[in-house]
């Protein structure tokens, strides 16, 4: 297929297998090692979490869309992929490793500070599955694959998928995939809630596109304080539920973008928002 790539860059590539640019207001991060189906070496990790930071603290950055050149969309990790030089292991060092490492990387989607849409562009096996559920909005081409492939290795799921699936899709479905480790289609996956759209693979960027440019159209500290609420609203109880929505609801109206919002109203107008 044609590989997904955004328009014009703007911003100079620093990591030869992750393609990083930004225009109009959106970031395009695009993994991009297509021989070994996007598998995610510990350099891509740590410069994406940086690139998420990045991308957080940058106020012309108002949108992110997570894409991959190639066949694959994500592989899962490769432990081959560089690294700390290995040493004796001691208890404790594989805990550790989730912590610092997959664990770390998917709180960086969940945790940054603009919406994060995953363009998948194709198979997403194990973390690079559990990569695309931890963005806010999925789009999927119709030839795409998820796949909860810990199980076939013998090994428990990492990088928060006991966490992820059943907020998504319940606990028993969570499950389903989870022990059996089947490959789920895009259509599928649409089905049970995984994924927001599933396109035709040639029009997977112009979807992600259109997605990402009202995003970054819209008032960029709400829609980061929503993400927020959103994501912690399964983890707390009314109360706390509640007392964040009005605590957000504090912070908010001291934006530029809210004050824009209501005066458009009342002047029926279009707002502009400028994501300060």
């Amino acid at each position: 297929m044609t590989p997904v790539t955004p328009a014009t860059p703007a911003t100079p590539v620093t990591e030869p297998h992750i393609l990083h640019t930004t225009t109009d207001n959106i970031t395009w991060l695009t993994l991009n090692r297509p021989e070994a189906m996007n598998a995610l070496t510990w350099d891509q990790r740590e410069h994406l979490i940086q690139h998420l930071a990045d991308a957080s603290a940058d106020p012309d950055v108002r949108a992110i869309v997570l894409t991959a050149t190639g066949k694959g969309f994500c592989a899962g990790a490769d432990l081959r992929g560089g690294g700390p030089a290995p040493k004796e292991r001691v208890p404790g060092d594989v805990a550790r490793t989730i912590r610092n490492g997959a664990q770390r990387f998917i709180s960086a989607i969940l945790d940054c500070e603009k919406p994060v849409i995953a363009a998948v562009n194709g198979t997403a096996a194990g973390i690079g599955a559990h990569l695309a559920f931890a963005c806010d909005l999925v789009i999927a081409a119709e030839h795409a694959r998820f796949i909860e492939v810990f199980v076939r290795r013998g090994l428990v799921p990492d990088g928060g998928g006991a966490y992820l699936l059943p907020r998504l899709i319940g606990p028993q479905r969570a499950k389903e995939l989870m022990f059996f480790g089947d490959a789920v289609s895009a259509a599928e996956a649409e089905r049970l809630g995984l994924v927001n759209r599933v396109v035709p693979a040639d029009e997977l960027e112009k979807t992600a596109r259109a997605w990402a440019e009202r995003l970054a159209q819209g008032p960029t500290r709400a829609l980061a304080l929503t993400k927020q609420l959103v994501n912690a609203s399964l983890d707390v109880d009314r109360s706390a539920a509640f007392a964040a929505e009005a605590a957000a609801q504090e912070v908010n109206m001291t934006t530029a973008d809210a004050q824009e919002g209501v005066a458009s109203f009342v002047e029926r107008r279009t707002p502009e928002y400028r994501g300060r």
